[in-house]
C-alpha cells in the first residue's frame, strides 16, 4: 500500500484520507489551518445529498456519481438523514417546476396534501411538488468534524506543516491556484437561521425566479438558506442584496421564516473548473484532486474512490485529463 501526504483538510481531503485509510494507506494530512473550519468553503456547504436534484442543472456524472455519496458518509459518520428532497415553486412559478420535473428523475409529482403530510407546517401553502424520496441530507459541520475525529482516533491528526512522503495528494481547493491555472472561484453565500416557529423535517429546495433557494433544517430550531452562485472569487461577507433575496424567498416558502433570528452568515468561493466537474491530475508525485463546485459532499467519495484506486491497480479515473512525468 502506498505512503501518501494528503495538503487541505477541507471536505476532499479529509474523504480522501478517510478513503484511503479504510483501504491500508499510510496516510498523513496537513492543513495551515489545523483542521475542518470556516477558512473552507465546506463549512458553509448546505451537506445535500441530492444527485437527482442536481441533475437539473449539473454534468451527467454528478447524477450517476454522486448516487453512492449517501451511503459512503453514513458508513464513515453515520450522520445521514435519509428523509427525502421536496422541490415546490410559488403557483405563478408552475412552469419552473414542470421544467424542473422533465429534467430529473427519481421523484413523484405531489399535491398540496401530500405536501402538507410530508411537512405539515406546509398545509394549505403549496398546490403541487415534486418529491425525490430516496435523497438525503446531513450537517456539513458535525460530518467533517466527525471524520477528523475518526481520523484522529487512528493515529491520523491535521497538523499545520506538511510533512514528507513519496506520493502528495493536493486537495486545497482554491489554494491551488498556483498550480492550476484553470481553476476559478465561483461564490456562494448563505444564512444561519434559528426560527422556532416553523419546523421541517427535510431539505425544501424553492424554485425562485432570480435565487433558487434551497432551506436546509438543521435541528433545534435552527435552518440553513441558501444559496448564491456567482462569478466570482471574492471571499468577502454576505451582500445586503443577497441577504435580502434569500430571506424573501424564505419567507415565500413560510411566513414565519421573517421572524427567524439571523445567528450566522457566511460567504465563500467555491473550487470549479470551465465544465464544472472534477479533475484530477497527476504530476509526478503528486496527485490533485480539485474542483468540486457546488458538489463537495455529493463528488468527494467518488473523486477518492477513483485516486484509491489509481493507487492500487493504475486504472486512470474518469476525471482524470492531465499525466505529466
Amino acid at each position: 500500500m502506498s505512503s501518501v501526504h494528503i495538503l487541505g483538510a477541507g471536505v476532499m481531503g479529509l474523504v480522501m484520507a478517510s478513503e484511503l485509510t479504510a483501504r491500508g494507506h499510510e496516510v498523513t494530512i496537513s492543513d495551515p489551518a489545523g483542521g475542518p473550519g470556516p477558512q473552507a468553503c465546506s463549512w458553509w456547504a448546505g451537506g445535500m445529498l441530492a444527485p437527482y436534484c442536481e441533475a437539473e442543472s449539473a454534468e451527467e456524472p454528478v447524477e450517476r456519481l454522486g448516487a453512492g455519496a449517501a451511503a459512503w458518509w453514513q458508513s464513515h459518520t453515520g450522520l445521514v438523514t435519509g428523509a427525502g428532497t421536496l422541490v415546490l415553486a410559488d403557483p405563478r412559478d408552475r412552469g419552473d417546476l414542470a421544467r424542473f420535473a422533465r429534467l430529473t428523475k427519481g421523484h413523484q409529482t405531489i399535491g398540496g396534501d401530500e405536501i402538507a403530510q410530508l411537512e405539515p407546517d406546509l398545509e394549505g401553502r403549496f398546490r403541487e411538488g415534486l418529491c425525490f424520496r430516496t435523497e438525503a441530507h446531513l450537517a456539513p459541520r458535525a460530518a467533517l468534524g466527525e471524520l477528523a475525529r475518526r481520523l484522529a482516533a487512528r493515529g491520523i491528526v491535521v497538523t499545520p506543516e506538511p510533512s514528507e512522503a513519496p506520493l502528495t495528494i493536493d486537495c486545497r481547493g482554491l489554494a491551488a491556484r498556483d498550480s492550476l491555472s484553470d481553476l476559478r472561484g465561483v461564490r456562494g453565500e448563505m444564512l444561519l437561521i434559528r426560527c422556532e416557529g416553523v419546523s421541517l423535517s427535510r431539505p425544501v429546495r424553492l424554485l425562485h425566479p432570480r435565487i433558487p433557494l434551497y432551506i436546509v433544517p438543521r435541528g433545534d430550531g435552527h435552518f440553513m438558506l441558501g444559496a448564491t452562485m456567482i462569478e466570482s472569487g471574492w471571499r468577502g461577507q454576505v451582500t445586503l442584496r443577497s441577504m435580502m433575496e434569500l430571506m424573501a424567498a424564505a419567507w415565500t416558502i413560510h411566513p414565519g421564516f421573517g421572524e427567524a433570528e439571523l445567528v450566522a452568515t457566511g460567504a465563500d468561493a467555491r473550487p470549479a473548473f470551465p465544465d464544472n466537474l472534477p479533475r484530477i491530475r497527476r504530476r509526478g508525485d503528486v496527485i490533485f484532486a480539485n474542483g468540486l463546485y457546488r458538489h463537495g459532499f455529493l463528488l468527494s467519495p467518488a473523486c477518492a474512490r477513483m485516486v484509491a484506486e489509481h493507487l492500487e491497480t493504475g486504472a486512470q479515473p474518469e476525471f482524470m485529463d492531465e499525466v505529466r512525468t
